[in-house]
C-alpha cells in the first residue's frame, strides 16, 4: 500500500469570502470546466435532438472525443464499443449513451494503481522528470506539501543545475513549505548535488527526498543520459529506490504531452505522472488517451496556482467530473 489513497487528496485554501470549503468533487468539476463543455455539454445537444442512436450520432460523438483530445486510437475504440453494444441492440436510446461511455471509462481506470510506492524504512526517494515549462517545480512543492501536512520529513535536491533560476526557484518552495533542501550552484554536476541530498537525508533520517532533474539539455540523448546518471547514483545509496519516478505534463499541450511522455518512457522507467494545469484546459481528455496508448498512470492531477491545489487522481470522480453537468 502506498502512503496516498484516493480519499487523501488535499483541498486549496479556503479563499477570502467563501462561505464555505468546497469538496474534492466540487474542486475537480470546476477544474474540469472547459473539457466537460467540449463533451457533456455538445453530447447533451446531440441526445436532445435525436432520441435513437445512428451512425450520425456515432459520427458526431467521435467528433466530441476528438475535439477533447482523447486522441484518435482510444476515440476508435471507445466509439467502437457503442457502436457493438447498439448492433447488439443493448443500447438503443441516446440518452443511454451516456451511461454506457461513463461506464466504460471507469472500468478502464480502475486499473491504474495511482498509489505511490513506498519502502518498508525510510527514505522513499521520488525523482520528477518533466520539460521545462510543464510545472515541475511547483509540482514538487505541492507533493512535497503534502508529506510535511501528513508529518513527514521532507528534503529537496536541486539537481535541475542547468536552468537558469531553477535552483532559486526550488529554494523559494523549500522556504515556503519549510522542507530542508540541497543545493549547489547553477551548472553544477547533477548527480553531485543528488549524492548529497541522499548523504543528508540518510544522516538527518529524512522520510522522504524529492529529486528535481533537468527539463531540456542541448540533445534529447544528452538529457536522457543525464537522468540515467542520476537514477544510479540514487540506486547506489539505496536499494531498490528511486521508488518513484514521476513526470509532470503539462495537461494544456494535450496530446503532445503524451508524445513527450513517450519519449521518457523507456529512457527513464517513467512509474507515474502528475498532470498540471488541469484547471486551465479544455484538453483534459488526453487523461483517457493516456490510459490507452502510455498506460502509466496518472498519480497527481494539478488543479490550480496554489501549493495545496493538487489532488490524488481517482477515476471514478474524474469520469464523473466530467459528464457531470
Amino acid at each position: 500500500m502506498g502512503w496516498f489513497s484516493k480519499k487523501k487528496s488535499r483541498l486549496p485554501k479556503q479563499k477570502k469570502g467563501d462561505k464555505k470549503l468546497a469538496s474534492p468533487f466540487e474542486i475537480l468539476k470546476s477544474s474540469l470546466e472547459k473539457t466537460r463543455t467540449k463533451i457533456s455539454s455538445k453530447f447533451k445537444n446531440i441526445v436532445s435532438f435525436r432520441k435513437k442512436i445512428n451512425t450520425d450520432v456515432l459520427d458526431e460523438l467521435e467528433e466530441i472525443l476528438l475535439e477533447s483530445d482523447v486522441g484518435v486510437g482510444p476515440t476508435t475504440r471507445m466509439v467502437q464499443e457503442i457502436r457493438d453494444a447498439w448492433q447488439a441492440k443493448e443500447i438503443e436510446n441516446t440518452s443511454e449513451v451516456y451511461e454506457f461511455l461513463k461506464d466504460r471509462l471507469k472500468q478502464a481506470l480502475k486499473e491504474w494503481d495511482v498509489s505511490l510506492k513506498v519502502p518498508t524504512v525510510s527514505p522513499i526517494v521520488i525523482m520528477v522528470a518533466g520539460i521545462n515549462g510543464a510545472g515541475k517545480t511547483t509540482s514538487i512543492a505541492k507533493i512535497a506539501n503534502i508529506f510535511i501536512k501528513q508529518g513527514k520529513s521532507v528534503m529537496l535536491s536541486a539537481s535541475d543545475t542547468f536552468r537558469a533560476a531553477a535552483v532559486e526557484q526550488l529554494d523559494i518552495w523549500s522556504k515556503r513549505i519549510g522542507s530542508d533542501i540541497v543545493k549547489h550552484q547553477t551548472g553544477a554536476d547533477p548527480a553531485a548535488v543528488t549524492f548529497d541530498a541522499l548523504e543528508a537525508c540518510l544522516k538527518r533520517k529524512t522520510d522522504v527526498l524529492i529529486v528535481d532533474t533537468a527539463g531540456r539539455l542541448h540533445t534529447h540523448d544528452n538529457l536522457m543520459k543525464e537522468l540515467s546518471k542520476i537514477k544510479r547514483v540514487i540506486s547506489s545509496k539505496i536499494e531498490n529506490a528511486p521508488h518513484e519516478v514521476l513526470m509532470v505534463l503539462d495537461a494544456t499541450t494535450g496530446q503532445n504531452a503524451i508524445s513527450q511522455m513517450k519519449l521518457f518512457k523507456d529512457a527513464v522507467g517513467i512509474t507515474g505522472i502528475v498532470l498540471s494545469k488541469l484547471d486551465g484546459t479544455a484538453k483534459g481528455g488526453v487523461i483517457l488517451g493516456m490510459r490507452d496508448e502510455i498506460d502509466i498512470p496518472v498519480k497527481f492531477i494539478g488543479i490550480g496556482e496554489g501549493v495545496e491545489d493538487i489532488q490524488v487522481f481517482d477515476g471514478d470522480a474524474f469520469v464523473d467530473a466530467l459528464f457531470d453537468g
